[in-house]
Formats: C-alpha cells, sequence, structure tokens
C-alpha cells in the first residue's frame, strides 16, 4: 500500500486517496484533508463527520450520502453545500474512511 504524510502522519491510502486505517485518522488528519480539498471545516462539517466516523464503526463501512441525510440532521442540499462535487466521497475522505460503496 502506498503511504503518504498528512498533518505529520504517515497513512496507508488506496489507490483513491482514502485511507485504509481508520483507527489512524485524527482531527488533525481530517482538517488537513479538509483543506486540501479546499473546505475549512465548521461545526456542520464536524457533526457529519462524527456520524460517518460512528456509523463505519457499527456497521463496518462508511455510510452513504442517503444514510447521513437520513441520519446526521442534515439535508441533502446541506451535504452538498458541506461538500461540493460528491459529499458521500468527500464526508468519507475527510473522516478517514474507505470509499462508500455505490460512490464512482
Amino acid at each position: 500500500m502506498p503511504t503518504e504524510t498528512i498533518a505529520g502522519h504517515t497513512v496507508e491510502i488506496d489507490s483513491d486517496g482514502f485511507m485504509t486505517d481508520a483507527a489512524a485518522w485524527n482531527k488533525e488528519i481530517a482538517t488537513e484533508l479538509a483543506k486540501r480539498s479546499g473546505l475549512q471545516l465548521t461545526d456542520k462539517h464536524w457533526q457529519v463527520i462524527e456520524y460517518c466516523r460512528k456509523d463505519a464503526q457499527e456497521k463496518g463501512e462508511a455510510p452513504g450520502v442517503r444514510r447521513i441525510t437520513q441520519n446526521a440532521g442534515v439535508s441533502m442540499r446541506e451535504m452538498y453545500q458541506l461538500f461540493p462535487k460528491g459529499p458521500g466521497k468527500l464526508a468519507a475522505l475527510i473522516s478517514g474512511l474507505a470509499k462508500p460503496k455505490g460512490c464512482i
């Protein structure tokens, strides 16, 4: 597996740039990944990120955007505002999770 240094931490990533070990994730990594994507994280972003990590831990896979909007207290419109250009993938990436199933 290739590695990348993100916010001073060396992490393994897959061919799409997603972290392969969610346990290696931390808030500094999330902040750096968001910055690389042109985002500055707000409380609403963290609400989604925390939901994604909790859900993935319970279900064994990153949640898709539909599950996020149904359970994290954000609308589909908010998801696209918070995580433009592929909110499911971008939320998973910043959350240190694998690419959600069903995302292209």
